[in-house]
């Protein structure tokens, strides 16, 4: 079960046996069906979920009750509120199962105890934050300075597979975007 997990962490960062096992003695495994949350907007996030199989989409609704995606978590992706993870603080977001996932979960004490006890644990999660990051500005960028068709090519150059697995509505909640403005788009790209 937890092979996933372990290839993308030595993907970035050494890992002896021994801390490997250390690591694993923290996770735990949770599944969950589609359409079922694994965190609820105005509750506190506490834990970092590593998707082994599934989809799960993270979001937020407007006063007008309009639904924003604000990510899409694949197999070997991430998915979680870090501001709420990390500061503790209530989340504005939802976290959804898009399909039936399998999840690697890591709770906030095993976050806190890895980090003390583990140099690997540390410089990886140092990787995956600065990463989220990173992610975090080009998203906000692209959203900002791009046109919605450069916005949709964009994605579907970068994660074909999202576009492929969740539905034309989701995608353009993704890309800020009505579902009748992503057909047009849709219809213009397929006839050039």
């Amino acid at each position: 079960m937890y092979d996933r997990f372990f290839q993308h962490f030595t993907g970035k960062v050494p890992l002896s046996a021994d801390e490997r096992a250390l690591i694993q003695s923290f996770l735990s495994v949770k599944k969950i069906r589609k359409k079922q949350y694994l965190l609820q907007e105005g509750n506190v996030c506490t834990v970092v979920a590593f998707v082994d199989e599934g989809a799960l989409r993270s979001y937020t609704n407007d006063s007008e009750g309009k639904e924003h995606i604000l990510q899409f978590a694949l197999e070997g992706w991430f998915i979680s509120d870090l501001y709420s993870f990390l500061t503790g603080e209530v989340s504005s977001y939802t976290i959804e199962a898009i399909e039936d996932s399998e999840l690697v979960l890591i709770n906030q004490l095993a976050y806190q105890e890895l980090l003390k006890r583990s140099p690997s644990y540390q410089a990886y999660m140092l990787q995956l934050i600065t990463g989220a990051y990173i992610a975090l500005q080009k998203r906000l960028t692209t959203t900002i300075s791009l046109s919605p068709e450069e916005r949709y090519q964009q994605l579907i150059g970068l994660y074909p597979n999202i576009v492929q697995r969740v539905s034309q509505r989701m995608v353009a909640s993704y890309l800020g975007l009505t579902p009748e403005t992503l057909s047009r788009i849709r219809r213009r790209l397929a006839h050039e």
